[in-house]
């Protein structure tokens, strides 16, 4: 199969139906074999309904349908790991991006050999101030933490080798820095292309401001996973280790400094007294901790934690 087209979505039942056939017409003319997974994320409209009308009609349709909202990241991993196709596409289902971008994305992948096509949304219609601004904002400060140097992270129009989505782990609310999570596992050939975008043309956005409050949070998640992730102890064990080393010299100069009163007979002066002795006490304190953190997240990583936190109702 050449194409798989994950579309994650939450009461989209409006837009259903023409981007089914946007996408059908699109790959028929492209002579794509393909096949389409729907991923109802918790919708309470007739979403899931149309879907499983389309699957009736076209069996290359696919549905997976969660008992809830949980996010856009958890819909992505349930359908990388049934997905068949040698590529694999994602897009949005509220029409704005544009299906007939399909074939150049996947002969960028199959014929330029990247592992990852990024769309790039460089002329938007979007709000201004509420969207445009915090996302230029966002993804500035994407590409110098991540070192990864692509104009829009959030763009959900992609394109990935089937390796890719296979390999990565996509959960929280890392589906924006599925890139940079690719980057790390070491698919470095990465690109973006310049793609349509229209005004939303059905219902309201599903995202407001607060996600890039979220995508900066994650932003520091990643840096510091991408780095210490493997190695915990590298991280919380050499500062744990440097805070004891420096409170157990404080408190040792302190001992010898009161032995040397007492050699010289002066007496009076209480340890307790002076604050070096509590700077000493804490240093070591917090530095036993933070070894202690390191060793447990030593530990942790040695388990294999599992992130499907979703609960499926029906898979089609």
């Amino acid at each position: 199969m050449n194409l798989s087209i994950v579309i994650p979505l939450l009461n989209e039942e409006d837009s259903l139906e023409e981007l089914f056939s946007r996408i059908d017409n699109v790959c028929r003319a492209s002579s794509l074999s393909y096949e389409i997974w729907f991923v109802d994320d918790g919708s309470t409209d007739l979403s899931w309904s149309i879907i499983e009308n389309l699957k009736v009609q076209h069996p290359q349709i696919h549905g997976i349908k969660f008992s809830r909202n949980y996010g856009k990241s958890q819909a992505l991993h349930a359908a990388f790991s049934r997905t068949n196709g040698d590529v694999v596409i994602t897009m949005d289902a509220d029409l704005q991006d544009f299906p007939e971008e399909i074939p150049e994305l996947y002969n960028m992948v199959v014929n330029d050999n990247y592992d990852i096509v990024s769309g790039w949304k460089k002329k938007r219609f979007d709000n201004v101030m509420t969207k445009n601004v915090p996302s230029k904002l966002f993804n500035a400060a994407a590409r110098k933490v991540s070192g990864v140097y692509l104009h829009d992270f959030n763009c959900g129009l992609k394109a990935y080798k089937r390796q890719v989505v296979k390999s990565v782990d996509v959960y929280g609310d890392m589906h924006r820095y599925i890139p940079v999570l690719a980057a790390n596992a070491g698919f470095r050939r990465i690109t973006e292309k310049e793609v349509q975008h229209q005004a939303r043309p059905y219902g309201t956005s599903k995202f407001g401001t607060e996600r890039f409050i979220r995508g900066f949070l994650d932003l520091v998640t990643l840096w510091f996973v991408s780095r210490f992730g493997g190695r915990p102890m590298h991280f919380f064990g050499a500062v744990g280790t440097l805070m004891f080393i420096f409170g157990f010299l404080s408190a040792l100069w302190l001992g010898i400094s009161k032995l040397i009163d007492v050699a010289r007979g002066i007496y009076g002066h209480l340890i307790t007294n002076n604050p070096w002795f509590f700077i000493a006490l804490t240093m070591m304190i917090m530095g036993t901790l933070l070894f202690v953190a390191g060793f447990l997240g030593e530990m942790i990583i040695r388990t294999n934690r599992e992130h499907k936190n979703y609960n499926i109702d029906e898979v089609i």
